[in-house]
């Protein structure tokens, strides 16, 4: 949450401590009051449709619906949005993240210590909601025609097989992956989301089912709508997707651009994608630097090197030192089987799942299927 401004709602029904609460935050910019709810019963519906990082709720609530039970009913129906509990001395109450109270924050407190749990709280939750049972993999390369997004596509369709899948077209603007499959102009997009409202149940409506059965989340039909879609919106889908998959897979466009960076950020894993080019090598080279400069660990990306079997009188181990890194997978050519496949808007990794090239790629959904096991041993199979 680095950076960004936190969304704060309030359940409280004493005006006098939500107007100390909304002038303690005036100072700052960091955080966000949403609203206040004033009584119980109206919290989690308030919590869907406003969507805030962190919500605090007084203990001593009157009416049918008590502070406790709101965070019990906040941590079912969105288990990634933080609860602080405010109580007073009298009144103690323990944390307990199963039953919703993630921190208690005891009156009198400071403007300091309110916006310090509540920045606390917005990073666990974060930190929680990326650790779950899904992963999400950005395919990124700084040059175009490396064969990224039919890679994105073939490995979606790998994993598809065993696991509940998305795959989104990150090319905001020309959308390669509607171009790709063949997809009518009027299947709906990220762009048909509710504008900083978007909610679970949204999704349903703007995911396109893939023949092959997973789910794709698709770039607006036209250039000029690209910039429809904020940074936030894309902030807010990834966060949702997480929750209702258990790969979310993102072919991305050949820049590093805002909202491309959105993608690359928010991914547990980055696969860079280059072939035995001069020119695709250097650009690979130059986006490391820039990963490096940002801030990204090495554990964060691995090189996939496609054509690898097309070498153009370079060797793996000059790639690698040029890059520096190391190659993780490789992915032959078949130009005839691509061609044909990308044709029709089918997968080869289905139409032809014996050939060395759909066998590189399986390997590489294998490779991303055991790292979600170690990262969430209990997974629910499809």
């Amino acid at each position: 949450m680095s950076g960004e401004q936190i969304r704060l709602l309030v359940v409280e029904d004493v005006p006098q401590v939500a107007s100390h609460v909304r002038s303690l935050l005036n100072a700052q910019s960091q955080i966000k009051m949403l609203d206040v709810v004033t009584s119980g019963d109206r919290a989690v519906p308030s919590v869907s449709e406003m969507k805030p990082d962190v919500v605090l709720v007084d203990a001593l609530l009157q009416g049918r619906v008590s502070g406790q039970q709101v965070a019990d009913q906040i941590r079912k129906a969105e288990a990634h949005v933080g609860v602080i509990m405010l109580t007073v001395p009298q009144n103690p109450v323990s944390e307990d993240p199963d039953r919703g109270i993630d921190a208690v924050l005891k009156m009198p407190f400071s403007g300091f210590d309110l916006t310090t749990m509540i920045r606390k709280v917005a990073e666990s939750r974060a930190v929680e909601s990326s650790r779950s049972g899904s992963l999400v993999v950005t395919l990124f390369s700084p040059k175009g025609g490396v064969g990224r997004t039919t890679l994105a596509y073939n490995i979606a369709v790998a994993l598809g097989q065993n696991h509940r899948v998305c795959l989104i077209d990150g090319s905001l603007q020309f959308s390669d992956l509607r171009g790709l499959l063949r997809v009518p102009a009027v299947a709906p997009s990220i762009v048909n989301l509710p504008t900083d409202r978007i909610r679970e149940q949204d999704l349903g409506d703007v995911t396109w089912r893939d023949p092959s059965g997973i789910d794709l989340l698709l770039a607006p039909p036209r250039v000029e709508m690209a910039e429809m879609v904020t940074t936030r919106d894309i902030e807010k889908v990834l966060s949702l997707l997480r929750q209702l998959y258990e790969f979310v897979i993102i072919d991305t466009r050949a820049a590093l651009s805002e909202d491309v960076l959105v993608f690359l950020d928010s991914a547990d894993l980055i696969l860079q994608v280059l072939t035995y080019d001069s020119m695709a090598i250097r650009s690979l080279a130059m986006a490391g630097e820039t990963f490096q400069a940002i801030g990204y660990p090495p554990s964060k990306i691995a090189t996939i090197l496609n054509r690898s079997d097309a070498s153009g009188g370079f060797d793996k181990a000059d790639v690698e030192g040029a890059i520096g890194s190391r190659i993780d997978y490789e992915v032959v050519s078949d130009g005839h089987l691509v061609l044909a496949s990308n044709n029709e808007g089918i997968a080869f990794v289905t139409s032809s799942p014996e050939s060395p090239i759909a066998q590189g790629v399986s390997r590489i959904a294998d490779s991303l299927a055991a790292h979600l096991a170690e990262r969430s041993p209990a997974l629910t199979r499809r």
